[in-house]
């Protein structure tokens, strides 16, 4: 019980983070158009779905992949971890935050604290958390939530780094060479 409070805390911290944050963004310059944000979105909104809601056919819930004793404890943690990893990552990021593939006005390229780990270390926190989250207690539909939530944001990571690479055309291919996308030294 504890293990699923812990999950659930770490959570709505990170959704927290994000509205408080909101408000402090600098306006935007340009973005992505609105069919890929809107395809984006519901892609991403699905694979959450899928990982922290019981909802869907019985062949979803089926019985736990797992089963084990330890599962929700380390699911937990992994949730707790990716949540935090995240926030530090958005705190970095500052008003240059948007939920969306975007360049602000006097945009500015992060490449310190976590960014200088991973280059999209707000994603490598979410999956982070959400493959903690359905480690808990692994499902099928929690399985097929983390594949979802995985190709959308690569999807969505393609459309940001075109982004970065058009507007830092002297400085982000030498960061895109020298820091992974979401797993620091591996990918």
């Amino acid at each position: 019980m504890i293990c699923f409070l812990a999950l659930r805390g770490a959570w709505a911290a990170l959704v927290l983070v994000w509205l408080v944050g909101a408000a402090y963004a600098k306006p935007q310059q340009r973005a992505t158009g609105p069919l890929a944000r809107t395809a984006s979105f519901a892609a991403i909104l699905l694979g959450f779905f899928l990982v922290g809601s019981d909802w869907g056919p019985a062949w979803l819930s089926g019985p736990p992949l797992l089963g084990r004793p330890w599962a929700p404890c380390a699911g937990a943690a992994l949730t707790v971890l990716g949540c935090a990893f995240a926030i530090w990552a958005r705190l970095a990021l500052g008003s240059n935050w948007s939920g969306r593939p975007t360049v602000k006005v006097n945009h500015e390229l992060v490449m310190e604290g976590p960014y200088a780990l991973t280059r999209h270390p707000i994603y490598s926190g979410i999956l982070l958390a959400a493959i903690g989250t359905a480690l808990a207690d692994l499902e099928w539909r929690r399985v097929i939530g983390i594949g979802i939530l995985m190709l959308s944001l690569l999807w969505k990571i393609r459309q940001e780094e075109r982004l970065m690479a058009e507007t830092f055309p002297g400085s982000y291919p030498a960061y895109r060479r020298r820091v992974k996308r979401l797993v620091p030294g591996i990918f």
